[in-house]
Parts: structure tokens; sequence; C-alpha cells
């Protein structure tokens, strides 16, 4: 059955209070699994729980990971049957060399950093010994297109940490493949442009919207591609022609997702 795929009771869900976060959420409580929000803006979280029936919402800044040893200790305490992680939380921020003072460039760019990197490796690190005494887990990186080819010229760091998040993903299902003690998944999300506030800190923050945009997606069209793909059991997930042509391209290549694919399974 398809719902063997979705293979959790209670999911946490960073950057939980709206876009794509709040989405998949809704998605998972259609399917009977809980839902653990997570997210910065404790009115967004608040009202986002309250709408969709949401378990339960935390305030928390994912590029803090400081915050992190002390919130798993609370969530995995509160919330035990906790067997799913959804990397979702990440900023975009507009970055020019040529028209940045390099100190403002750098604070900008380590916030990216901080919360496209660093908060869903030191995350993930941490309840990994928690997903390890289940019988069944699953961690879902929720990467970028533009982590496969970066067209989006102003955002050479968000491009970047998508990129890192994507082979993350790849290495980190490799390595978590024949744990003997836990079958813990590994699910990428690679979004083509859709229509949320991603691009709030731009000139025109609704250019992403399907009004300005034909080749965007609404949100309702990217999960009706992801939800159908989820539960079929893929392990890396895109939506809309380009998100298939682009990340289609990379693993259909030799020297990239066919060369990746010969290496793990032990071959050259």
């Amino acid at each position: 059955m398809p719902s063997d795929n979705l293979n959790f009771q209670c999911a946490l869900i960073t950057g939980g209070g709206g876009g794509l976060g709040k989405a998949l959420a809704s998605y998972f409580i259609s399917k009977g699994k809980k839902v653990i929000l997570a997210g910065r803006t404790k009115s967004n979280l608040e009202s986002t729980a309250k709408e969709i029936g949401a378990t339960d919402y935390y305030v928390l800044d994912t590029g803090k990971t400081s915050a992190f040893p002390e919130f798993v200790s609370l969530v995995t305490q509160k919330h035990p049957e906790l067997d799913c992680l959804v990397n979702n939380a990440g900023v975009q921020k507009p970055l020019e060399v040529s028209k940045l003072d390099p100190s403002e460039f750098l604070y900008k760019a380590d916030e990216e950093i901080n919360v496209n990197i660093r908060g869903p490796m030191h995350l993930t690190l941490q309840l990994l010994p928690h997903f390890r005494l289940k019988p069944a887990a699953m961690i879902i990186n929720v990467s970028s297109v533009l982590g496969f080819v970066p067209f989006s010229i102003i955002n050479p760091v968000y491009n970047g940490t998508k990129a890192w998040l994507h082979f993350w993903s790849m290495n980190l299902r490799t390595q978590l493949r024949d744990e003997p003690q836990a079958k813990i998944r590994v699910v990428e999300i690679a979004p083509p442009m859709v229509g949320t506030d991603l691009h709030r800190d731009r000139e025109d923050p609704d250019d992403n919207k399907k009004e300005k945009n034909p080749i965007s997606l609404t949100v309702e069209e990217f999960m009706q591609e992801v939800a159908e793909k989820m539960e079929r059991g893929d392990g890396m997930i895109t939506a809309g022609p380009m998100g298939r042509e682009i990340v289609g391209a990379w693993y259909e290549s030799d020297k990239l997702g066919k060369g990746y694919k010969k290496i793990e399974e032990g071959g050259m």
C-alpha cells in the first residue's frame, strides 16, 4: 500500500509556520500522522497549529544550534513517538558582491549558512540516537533545484547551501542504509520555483508567484506531485517540468547521478 512508504508516526517540521512547511504538515496530518511544528515566530506557529490540527509547536531558531541539546531533550521526552524529522527551515537573501559592503555580505551569508547548513546537520545528528531506537524512522531534507544548477545569480550563498544539503542527503542515505540497528530512510525534496514567501527579501517579493512567473508552481501544484512521489516511496523528489528536467538530467548523467550509484554499490 502507498501508505507503507510513510512509515512514521510523528514528524517534527522546522519552518513549519507557513509555506512548504505548513503544506507538508497539513499533508501528513491528512494521512493520520502527528505533526510538531518548529519555527522562529510564535504567532505563526500558534495560528498554523490551530488551523491544521498540529500536535504541538515550539519556538526554535534553527540558526542557533546551541539551543538544540535542550530542545531535543525536551521534544523527545514530551513526544517519545517522534520518528521523523523534516529539515525545511531555510532563508534566501539576495547577495551581490558589487553592491554590498563585505561586512554586510558576510553577516547575511553567515545567517544563511547557519540556518541552511548547520541547522539541518546539527538537528539531524542530535536526533539520530533517538531515531536509532525506532523500528523505522525518516529524515526529510528540503533542498532546491538551485543546488543542482545555480541559475539564481543573486543568491550565491543560498545556491551553495542547497548544493551542500543535496550532497549531504545523498551521503547520509548511503551511510544509514546498512545500519543494522535501525531502518532510517533519507528523503530529499528539491523544490523548483514555488509561490511561497521565500523571496521576501527581494525588491519584488512576489516574483515567484505564478501570476508574475508562469514557470512557478503554486503550493497546491507542488504538493500534489510531492504527495504522489512520497507515497510511491521515492527517495529523491522534485516537481514541475523545470524540477523534473534539472534533477532528472543530474541523475541520468554518467558522471554524476549514475556515477555515484556505481560507487555506492561498490563499483567505479
